[in-house]
């Protein structure tokens, strides 16, 4: 069944991992497109995978200027956006010690800053009954070693969704959030950690996880879809977390 059979979809971060394992999906219910990446390379590759009619746009996501752009290429592409997925962010493994200004605001700038001010600026190109889509983490509410920085920033997007739902529901706009706990994306390896250190992980990870595997990307674009279709027509300001019971222990 094409749950999305002409709706007009942005997915920022939607070069890998969740947001291309999404965007796969929702093409294959009728969706259209139009992906954001900061990686040319990866971006291009991720295109070329989808087909169709497409659109990858690089875009840094922490760039209200580049932002703008993006907003204006999308209104050239769509009369109008129905599904926005805020997904784009960033992970460095880093102690409290070890963080400094730039790091702080790179990974602020991104996670938090970069999606608040996504979601303002597509608000203009929204119609009627649109979804809003945010990436949170498990790490919002559960203590992470060496991820405070981050781990605040998605505990600060799990408030901001919060709020928007109350804000936007006049307007007939659904805002859900989306809270992954260990899945098997590119993102693990680009914590800046030595490979053994990053295997460690995840093998520990592995081990205390009730379900004792690391969750597949396409699992997470499910629980999307479902919150982007009007099955979750009367869901509003949730927090949908995907993480095998990890958060449970």
């Amino acid at each position: 069944m094409n749950k999305l059979e002409g709706k007009n979809v942005l997915i920022t971060g939607g070069s890998s991992g969740i947001g291309l394992a999404t965007a796969k999906l929702f093409l294959e219910r009728g969706a259209r497109l139009v992906i954001t990446g900061r990686d040319p390379d990866a971006l291009e590759r991720a295109r070329k995978e989808l087909g169709g009619e497409t659109v990858a746009i690089r875009s840094n996501a922490a760039d209200l200027v580049e932002i703008d752009a993006l907003m204006q290429q999308v209104k050239k592409h769509f009369e109008r956006l129905d599904i926005l997925f805020v997904n784009a962010a960033v992970a460095t493994a880093a102690s409290i010690e070890s963080v400094s200004e730039e790091l702080f605001d790179e990974i602020a700038g991104i996670n938090f800053k970069g999606a608040f001010f996504t979601i303002q600026k597509a608000l203009p190109l929204f119609g009627d009954s649109a979804s809003i889509i945010v990436t949170t983490s498990i790490t919002n509410q559960l203590g992470s070693p060496n991820f405070s920085v981050y781990g605040a920033s998605k505990a600060a997007l799990r408030s901001l969704v919060q709020s928007l739902s109350l804000e936007f529901i006049g307007r007939g706009i659904r805002i859900n959030a989306i809270s992954p706990g260990p899945i098997a994306t590119p993102m693990f390896d680009r914590f800046g950690l030595p490979s053994e250190t990053v295997q460690a992980i995840k093998s520990e990870m592995e081990r205390k996880s009730p379900i004792k595997r690391f969750g597949m990307p396409e699992e997470v674009a499910k629980v999307a879809l479902f919150l982007a279709s009007d099955d979750a027509a009367y869901v509003v300001g949730e927090e949908i977390v995907v993480d095998g019971g990890m958060s449970l222990l």
